[in-house]
């Protein structure tokens, strides 16, 4: 049986994961068409107050930038949200 702060506790997860999923797409989307994107996966993870981002982006260009700039925006929307 779970109590009302594990069910609390799961909720700020699911606002932090889904935060810092939409601030690295933001990122992502504002750089490139969806057009250009031959492939994409973002997941993230927190658990235990551990963040974890994983990024994978096939696109021209310098995808290395790209992704290095939404994964620190997620961080970011995760930081915003559990300060």
């Amino acid at each position: 049986m779970t109590s009302p702060d594990d069910t609390d506790q799961g909720q700020d997860e699911t606002v932090v994961v889904e935060a810092a999923a939409s601030a690295a797409e933001k990122v992502i989307f504002s750089r490139y068409n969806r057009s250009e994107i031959d492939d994409i996966d973002i997941t993230v993870s927190f658990a235990d107050e551990q963040l974890s981002v994983d990024i994978y982006l096939d696109a021209p260009g310098n995808v290395d930038r790209v992704v290095e700039d939404a994964m620190l925006a997620a961080r970011s929307a995760a930081d915003d949200i559990l300060e």
